[in-house]
């Protein structure tokens, strides 16, 4: 895997403008160093985003962990998503607004850089809003819980529609095939 999660958090703790952010994660809740998949904004947040497949690069297919890559686009509150239907199947669209600029691309036209990148983004992310969580007095953590409710409802109402989709696509294939054997028989 080219994302190297515990090489990340060491160059965090190196960085003069970032450091902060590690350290006040570790005072909260414990000494990073195991895996993404064993952080509090992991287990408490972003597993509960069950996984659609979807287009990736070719060329880095087995460079990332392509189902937390999602979980960390759909799980965001600073970026926006959007799952659609082409010819190879779901494209990820990942819709980034920065000032009066807005970035739209799918995974599958990302460069590993970017990627990379992204990963980054998401986590420092995620390790900012636990930390405010934690930090908060208990309104402002409730917005932050509500917030996280919203964003794992619209991903399911998502799903839900998808399998909606897949399932009307079906019946209609089997109406096609049912209508061109009675065609046949006449």
């Amino acid at each position: 895997m080219l994302f190297d999660f515990p090489a990340f958090i060491e160059e965090l703790r190196e960085k003069e403008d970032k450091k902060e952010i590690v350290e006040k994660y570790e005072k909260a809740f414990w000494k990073i160093k195991w895996d993404i998949k064993d952080q509090i904004w992991y287990t408490d947040y972003l597993s509960q985003f069950p996984i659609q497949s979807y287009i990736t690069p070719e060329d880095l297919e087995d460079d990332f962990d392509w189902d937390i890559l999602q979980k960390l686009v759909i799980g965001s509150f600073s970026s926006d998503y959007e799952l659609k239907q082409d010819d190879n199947g779901w494209e990820l669209y990942i819709a980034v607004k920065s000032g009066d600029q807005s970035i739209v691309k799918t995974v599958s036209e990302l460069w590993s850089f970017q990627i990379l990148r992204l990963y980054e983004i998401y986590i420092e992310e995620q390790m900012n809003l636990q930390i405010l969580m934690n930090e908060e007095d208990e309104w402002e953590k409730e917005a932050l819980i509500s917030e996280r409710q919203v964003r794992l409802k619209k991903w399911n109402a998502v799903l839900d529609t998808l399998n909606r989709w897949q399932e009307a696509e079906a019946a209609k294939k089997d109406q096609e095939a049912a209508l061109g054997d009675l065609m046949w028989k006449l």
